[in-house]
């Protein structure tokens, strides 16, 4: 029953985000399909440094979720222990995305094993701040899955936006084995594991500054 409580918590939690960063998605897909100002709606592969897009509300949102969380007793019971384990998560998830990256997309021992220390590095915070780590993988999870599903369709359909883009030299594969390269994978892995970095250390640190969290129920404990 408190597993239930605690999960309708998150979701009452990131229900507004959830809907903002849905918005904006849908705004970054029209915008590129319209072709408008590329600063804002960059449509090249990445499509980085384009203004309109919901990676830059990972930290916003992080910010909000921790300090929602500190407010109502769910804090971290060290917060400096939080930020540690957050930036051990980058240190991990660095490592991962290097090994990924020199896979090159052939070698696949060397791709999974650089998926793992990803996903891995979305785990570590949670030894710090185990309530705002779960927030924000769901929260990840309600952001990614609708860019998964808008880039399967945006390469079915060839709509020369950045969800259907390949990166610089990427190898020719079948449609199947490119949406899951570069595609699903990296949005259900890679940027759930930026999400909760970003957000847990931002949140955190603007917890820390700014606000004395409740004690946390494991601290009490």
């Amino acid at each position: 029953m408190a597993n239930q409580d605690s999960n309708a918590s998150v979701l009452r939690l990131i229900l507004v985000p959830a809907l903002i960063t849905l918005a904006v998605t849908i705004l970054r897909l029209v915008g590129e399909l319209q072709h408008w100002s590329k600063p804002l709606f960059n449509p090249t592969a990445g499509g980085g440094g384009a203004l309109v897009g919901i990676a830059w509300l990972a930290p916003i949102f992080g910010i909000y979720f921790a300090w929602k969380l500190a407010g109502a007793g769910a804090g971290p019971a060290s917060l400096g222990k939080a930020i540690g384990f957050t930036l051990l998560g980058l240190v991990v998830t660095v490592g991962g995305a290097a090994l990924a990256g020199l896979s090159q997309f052939h070698k696949l021992g060397m791709l999974v094993g650089g998926l793992v220390l990803i996903a891995f590095g979305a785990i570590i915070p949670a030894v710090g701040w185990p309530a705002l780590t779960k927030t924000l993988i769901a929260y990840g999870y309600s952001a990614r899955i609708p860019v998964a599903i808008v880039m399967f369709f945006a390469m079915r359909g060839q709509w020369g936006t950045h969800y259907d883009a390949p990166p610089p030299e990427f190898p020719e594969m079948s449609f199947w084995a490119k949406y899951v390269a570069i595609g699903l994978l990296p949005q259900l892995v890679f940027w759930i594991t930026f999400t909760v970095i970003f957000g847990s250390l931002l949140g955190t640190i603007a917890v820390t500054l700014f606000r004395r969290p409740k004690a946390a129920p494991q601290a009490a404990a």
